[in-house]
């Protein structure tokens, strides 16, 4: 189970003010119409299959349940996730997957995929750390999230403030929101930290259920509804 360890003490989580609700129809958990097939793309069942290289510099545009955001990504701040990043969002890993962790003030994570099947095959699917070559978790810049050393699989997170006590504990940016960011800062943050410190879904309940137990017992979370590259 990949979190964020560090986020637990009382000031972060005193910060978590409820943002207003979406509509049950706009959350693709809950729409037929915006579901698709987990093997859409044949490198959702086998990430061997999605190992290319990412250009020097690209950017990903991600249509969410609250508008649009870009991150620019820099494979040099990163290299390992740098490519891992570009070949999720060109295999459509990030298509209908949830905001399920967010903490105002401090960050927004996303990355566990709606289809447990999928889930199953990138849990343990691990890339190698990058070492800090001087960018700091400062607001806007996007990072895996990691349980350890070379743990980095599918999660990651958006810095809504500077963070840079993280840049020590292996939190490597290997980008940042360059347009949309008053998107990012306006996704539903209600049910704060996940369980059991907080309200939020359970990490390892998402990996096991899907969007089916998000929809059921979540039911005002925003939703990543495409990530596409920008060309």
């Amino acid at each position: 189970m990949k979190k964020i360890g560090f986020i637990f003490c009382a000031m972060i989580l005193a910060a978590c003010a409820p943002k207003p609700a979406q509509s049950s129809a706009e959350n693709p958990a809950t729409s037929s119409s915006t579901a698709a097939p987990a093997a859409a793309n044949a490198a959702l069942l086998a990430p061997e299959l999605a190992t290319a290289t990412a250009p020097a510099v690209f950017q990903a545009k991600f249509a969410t349940t609250k508008g649009d955001f870009t991150v620019e990504v820099h494979r040099d701040w990163a290299p390992n996730g740098a490519d891992r990043f570009y070949n999720l969002v060109k295999i459509g890993y990030f298509d209908n997957i949830a905001f399920f962790r967010d903490i105002a003030g401090f960050m927004v994570q996303f990355g566990i995929h709606g289809s447990p099947d999928v889930n199953a095959k990138w849990h343990n699917a691990n890339i190698p750390d990058d070492p800090a070559v001087g960018q700091s978790n400062k607001r806007g810049f996007v990072t895996f999230a990691t349980a350890g050393p070379n743990t980095r699989t599918t999660q990651l997170f958006v810095n809504f403030s500077d963070n840079g006590m993280l840049d020590s504990q292996g939190f490597t940016p290997f980008g940042q929101v360059v347009s949309g960011m008053e998107v990012v800062d306006g996704l539903y943050n209600g049910y704060g930290e996940g369980a059991p410190q907080g309200r939020g879904p359970d990490q390892g309940r998402l990996q096991g259920e899907g969007n089916a137990y998000l929809a059921k017992d979540f039911p005002l979370l925003d939703y990543v509804k495409t990530a596409r590259l920008v060309k």
